[in-house]
């Protein structure tokens, strides 16, 4: 307390000045309404300035919560986009769904080898399973392979033994989508009779034949096309809407009717 007393006696005049210019400025503030509005326009200026850039770095810490939200709110608009009936209103019930979607990320992914694969954070305990679909919000990226219980490989379109029903969006012509392993931006379209029309920048599409993928999610579009060695099927070259180089957010989704129709299928061939 005597070290405070002693301050203010050594500093007394400093004191004084300070606190006679503070209420000399305070007296100009009020009676000039100018330097009063410039007083507070500064005082608003610095304020603004300083919740921004509060919000700035709150909202940035909050990104990955944001972007957590968007992705549940994606899976739950895909699953409605992949059950909707012919009529206009969408059936809501589960139990007249199809298809479920679940949403992962991608935590390795390869894209350079003949045969590619991706791991995702998703298995056995999210109900995932083997020949599951894997789409992103762009198009398709693969088939589930295996399974551990919190995680997933998946079967890239960029492998040499991927072969998945495509067809042409304008024409709904029917073929099975490869991978020649020459380029990671490109996969192969095949068995199109020559007779159906081709335009460079059509639309590839999943087909309806598959137990796997719901009907028209999107792949990409045509490169360039020439018959092949027989020349009564077109050889199509199909530009990827994905960029397989940088995958992170991708849906799981599951053919709740898939284990009926293999089942009635396997059935139906053993009787032949």
């Amino acid at each position: 307390m005597q070290q405070i007393i002693n301050f203010i006696l050594r500093y007394k005049n400093f004191i004084l000045y300070i606190f006679l210019m503070i209420v000399s400025l305070g007296f100009t503030i009020q009676s000039h309404s100018y330097h009063q509005s410039s007083f507070f326009n500064s005082s608003s200026w610095i304020t603004g300035n300083i919740y921004e850039t509060s919000y700035g770095i709150t909202s940035y810490f909050d990104l990955e919560k944001e972007n957590k939200k968007l992705v549940e709110e994606n899976e739950w608009l895909r699953h409605q986009l992949f059950n909707k009936k012919d009529s206009i209103a969408v059936q809501l019930d589960s139990v007249l769904m199809t298809y479920t979607v679940t949403s992962g990320q991608v935590i390795k992914n390869s894209y350079a080898n003949q045969r590619n694969y991706i791991t995702i954070n998703k298995g056995r305990k999210d109900s995932v399973k083997p020949d599951m679909g894997i789409i992103t919000p762009e198009g398709i990226l693969g088939i589930v392979e295996n399974v551990s219980k919190k995680h997933a490989t998946v079967q890239s379109i960029l492998n040499e033994n991927s072969n998945i029903n495509a067809k042409l969006k304008n024409t709904n012509n029917f073929g099975s989508l490869t991978w020649n392993a020459s380029n990671y931006n490109t996969v192969q379209l095949v068995d199109i009779p020559r007779l159906v029309p081709l335009v460079i920048g059509d639309t590839i599409v999943t087909g309806g034949m598959s137990s796997i993928f719901p009907e028209n999610v999107p792949i990409g579009t045509i490169k360039k096309f020439d018959l092949n060695d027989s020349k009564s099927f077109w050889n199509i070259e199909v530009a990827l809407f994905n960029d397989m180089t940088n995958i992170k957010n991708v849906y799981i989704v599951s053919n709740t009717d898939r284990e009926e129709i293999i089942e009635l299928q396997e059935e139906t061939e053993s009787n032949d």
